[in-house]
């Protein structure tokens, strides 16, 4: 008579269910779609919008599966890849510039399995195409605003002292650093000193005095130079990694290559456009102490005139275009925020983000608040965009900083670490903002050398060459067993195909990317689980050789090879293990299938299979056994 329990089958049944339906979403292969957003300044997405496409569309006579607005964008769907690019062509011609057409593939999965979680696993690089970006950082971009923030804090450090000085400007000339002009030798010598003892990381040398004009050189030192050469790629990386989390990108690789540039590829992503725009974008906010209020006679007459004060910058209201006055002090930037969060201010009723600064940032805001409350300070709004060119019949990426000021009000009462910025356009282009802020700001503008796009015919046919493997492996695998083994050959077989469901829903459900190495994987995983079986069979055989009755050898056969069977799989599980905590990229995500596909071999072989073979011969009376 059978021992296995009643629990036992629940569990197996319900794992099975489990497989089946997390598994399933991987059959709704994603479709080809293109996805239209708004610019900045362009008018919002509508119904209106989506009928013009739609008649766009009809009108070309491109067949297309729907146009629909979700959110903030349109998307329209199409049956394949080439009918897609001429569906892109067709809407880019009647929206004009104020709108950003992406490819995109969109998941086909039913609501209903979305609705408890289950999703199709995510394809690595090699299997479905993406985008590759070679980067080049600007490090001397990040050294310079090292030098500006150093030339800042020693006015304020002259300031707070009493030493008379008639200007501290940062050279032109790179590696002159920062000069300091004073007023006499005396007040060279305590300057020199106190900034020396203050601020370790700069080398301070007299420089040639005339007249009353006693100069000090200040110079950062190499070895902090090469810490800010080594901080601007660190922090980029970061940086890189928390804009692309909000792409959605699925296993992204962002890797350091020498020692000014940064790798990045993105899988799935089939127009390089929105992810330049956002990877590549250096958007960011620049509080400073204004002068005067828009329209203020001294900016009209500095727009008129072209001739601007040497402390301050001459600016545009953003959406008025009103000429206005800023300092060239800056009190904070975007790279002291450690929050942001957009919304709509309940007073005005515009879009607003909500900031939150470090601790160095809210020191420096309370100071300068506490001290200017009635006085204008100014909101920034600093963006870098590239713009395709050509050039000598070549296309040229150029980029172009564009600054604009979103705010400009009198302090009404001091502030340090939490305050709002209003002014913005859009509740869009608030919500986008705030996710640059709040992904980080870059410490160094980075400019695309080179960029590349794996198109999806590669991607489908090392697809089809994986599935072919898979598929081919399994099949030789089942017809082995079933011949040598019969029976529990046969239980053996179903036991392995769910165990490739199994391992398939598992890997969906935590979001695993498979890619080729962890097709290589399932295919492997595939081979292992069988010798579990193997060793259940050879010991079912053994029983009955030796005199036992066929119940008794199947209860002994399971229990016997359970100890080797653990013992066996505990060793691959540590070298899967150790692939997947140590390795990268392609080794990886080999690690992670193996061991995902260990665990469930694990269950399917031994627990599975029991289930099975008790309920075939548990409640019947046997002289001998198909094994």
């Amino acid at each position: 008579m059978s021992d296995f329990p009643r629990w036992k089958y629940a569990l197996v049944a319900l794992v099975m269910l489990f497989g089946v339906i997390y598994a399933l979403p991987n059959a709704f292969p994603p479709v080809p779609a293109v996805q239209i957003t708004a610019n900045r300044d362009a008018p919002p997405i509508d119904a209106s919008l989506q009928q013009k496409v739609s008649e766009a569309l009809t009108s070309q006579k491109i067949a297309f599966t729907k146009v629909e607005v979700e959110g903030d964008h349109l998307l329209a769907t199409f049956a394949d890849s080439d009918v897609q690019k001429s569906g892109s062509d067709a809407i880019k011609a009647v929206l004009g510039a104020g709108y950003t057409a992406a490819f995109k593939l969109q998941s086909n999965v039913p609501a209903w399995l979305g609705a408890i979680g289950a999703r199709s696993m995510p394809l690595g690089l090699d299997l479905q195409g993406g985008v590759h970006f070679l980067m080049q950082v600007d490090q001397k971009d990040a050294i310079e605003k090292q030098e500006n923030s150093y030339a800042d804090d020693i006015r304020s450090l002259l300031r707070d002292k009493k030493i008379r000085y008639e200007s501290v400007t940062r050279s032109s000339v790179e590696g002159k650093g920062i000069s300091v002009i004073l007023r006499s030798s005396d007040d060279r010598s305590s300057a020199s000193d106190m900034i020396a003892n203050e601020y370790t990381d700069l080398n301070v040398a007299d420089g040639a005095s005339t007249g009353d004009r006693f100069v000090l050189n200040v110079v950062i030192k190499p070895q902090k130079l090469r810490d800010l050469s080594r901080s601007a790629i660190t922090q980029n990386l970061g940086t890189l990694r928390n804009r692309i989390n909000v792409l959605g990108v699925s296993e992204p690789l962002i890797q350091q290559q020498g020692d000014s540039r940064i790798v990045v590829e993105l899988a799935g992503v089939q127009d390089p456009t929105e992810a330049k725009k956002l990877i590549g974008a250096v958007a960011t906010l620049q509080y400073r102490p204004g002068i005067g209020q828009p329209g203020d006679p001294r900016a009209q007459e500095a727009a008129r005139t072209g001739n601007i004060p040497p402390d301050a910058n001459l600016f545009r209201m953003h959406g008025t275009n009103e000429p206005v006055l800023v300092s060239k002090q800056i009190i904070v930037t975007g790279n002291q925020l450690t929050d942001a969060s957009s919304g709509i201010d309940q007073q005005s009723g515009t879009p607003k983000v909500d900031v939150t600064l470090n601790a160095a940032g809210a020191r420096k805001m309370s100071d300068f608040t506490n001290a200017n409350v009635g006085k204008p300070m100014a909101v920034v709004y600093v963006e870098r965009v590239y713009e395709t060119k050509m050039v000598d019949g070549k296309e040229t990426r150029v980029s172009k900083v564009t600054e604009s000021v979103i705010n400009d009000a009198n302090i009404g009462s001091p502030f340090s670490n939490k305050f709002q910025t209003s002014g913005l356009g859009s509740p869009k282009e608030a919500s986008d903002l705030a996710l640059l802020l709040k992904g980080g700001a870059l410490a160094a503008p980075m400019d695309i050398v080179a960029e590349g796009v794996i198109g999806a015919s590669l991607g489908k046919d090392n697809i089809d060459k994986g599935f072919m493997a898979v598929m081919l492996g399994l099949a030789l695998v089942l017809l082995a067993a079933a011949i040598y083994y019969k029976l529990f050959g046969l239980v053996a077989d179903i036991a392995l195909f769910f165990n490739l469901v199994i391992l398939v829903a598992v890997m969906s459900l935590i979001g695993v990317t498979l890619t080729m190495p962890g097709v290589a994987g399932i295919v492997l995983t595939l081979g292992m689980a069988i010798d579990a079986n193997v060793l259940i069979c050879e010991r079912i055989r053994e029983e009955l050789r030796n005199g036992s009755s066929p119940h008794a050898s199947i209860r002994a056969g399971y229990e016997k090879a359970w100890a080797t069977i653990l013992d066996a799989n505990v060793t691959h599980l540590i070298a899967a293990l150790a692939l997947t905590t140590m390795g990268t990229g392609g080794i990886k995500g080999f690690g992670v299938t193996l061991m995902i596909g260990i665990l469930t071999s694990l269950f399917t072989s031994v627990t599975l299979t029991h289930a099975f073979t008790a309920m075939i011969h548990g409640h019947r009376k046997l002289k001998t056994l198909s094994v």
